[in-house]
């Protein structure tokens, strides 16, 4: 049967909608997606202010305060963590039958998946900026013109980490094994990598084992991307890593989720 590109336009929309209309019912959520970086901004970068200066490195034109630095990062650790939260609303479907209904209609496997984390990474964007403009209010930001230019580096994210987000959905099996899998999902990501403080201070310090895992860890790329888009200026590398990461989780994860291929034909069904 073919599709037509109002069917398709139509399969986005009923998804992406679901997906806001979802967060919006839920207000805590987003209480949660601004008090976890705002307190990571206001105390804890605070308190390691003088500890964690940046030196004059690219993007930067001069010294960096140690806010300013983690900002990108900031704005990293609210996208993956809305993906992962979408990831397990995908649990929570398959669990519920909602899967079914979504995967019997006539638009393609793969697309359904895309617009799922379509859906999830506009969520991040509108999370990301909302805690931007916090930011900005006590006193924290980027050049007016970054707020414009680094809009693709965090949709480029957001379906990266969707996309992995995705495939972690396809081996749990229980919304109660999600916890746990993310638990060696989300944090080695959030703390390997640049979100927190630059790699060069841990090859600095020695810690060349942590360096090398920070360094090919796709979260730190997707900092790198939206730091580097937030001063007008495109880290080719990151871009690389970060497309690239996005192609191959998502092809593994919609592999995965075909019933006569994939890891989802073995999740236990009522």
């Amino acid at each position: 049967m073919s599709v037509s590109v109002q069917h398709l336009w139509l399969g986005v929309y009923a998804i992406t909608w679901r997906e806001i209309a979802k967060f919006l019912r839920q207000t805590e959520r987003l209480l949660s997606a601004l008090v976890r970086p705002a307190l990571w901004l206001i105390v804890f970068a605070t308190g390691l202010h003088d500890l964690l200066g940046v030196s004059i490195v690219p993007p930067y034109q001069t010294y960096t305060p140690y806010q300013e630095y983690i900002l990108p990062g900031l704005v990293g650790i609210v996208i993956l963590f809305q993906c992962m939260q979408s990831a397990l609303s995908m649990v929570y479907d398959r669990e519920a039958g909602v899967m079914r209904v979504m995967l019997v209609t006539p638009l393609p496997r793969g697309f359904l998946l895309f617009a799922k984390i379509t859906g999830a990474t506009i969520l991040a964007l509108l999370q990301a900026y909302a805690f931007l403009i916090v930011a900005r209010l006590v006193g924290y930001g980027v050049p007016d013109l970054g707020y414009l230019t680094a809009i693709p580096a965090i949709i480029l994210a957001g379906l990266m980490l969707g996309s992995i987000g995705l495939l972690v959905s396809v081996y749990t099996p229980q919304i109660e094994n999600f916890a746990g899998m993310m638990n060696f999902v989300v944090f080695p990501m959030f703390f390997l990598s640049s979100a927190l403080y630059p790699l060069w201070k841990l090859r600095e310090s020695g810690a060349e084992i942590v360096y090398w895992l920070s360094v090919v860890n796709p979260f730190t790329h997707a900092v790198e991307l939206i730091r580097f888009a937030m001063y007008g200026q495109l880290n080719l590398t990151s871009l690389g890593v970060v497309a690239g990461c996005a192609a191959v989780a998502f092809l593994l994860a919609a592999r995965g989720y075909d019933p006569q291929a994939g890891a989802i034909r073995k999740v236990k069904r009522d």
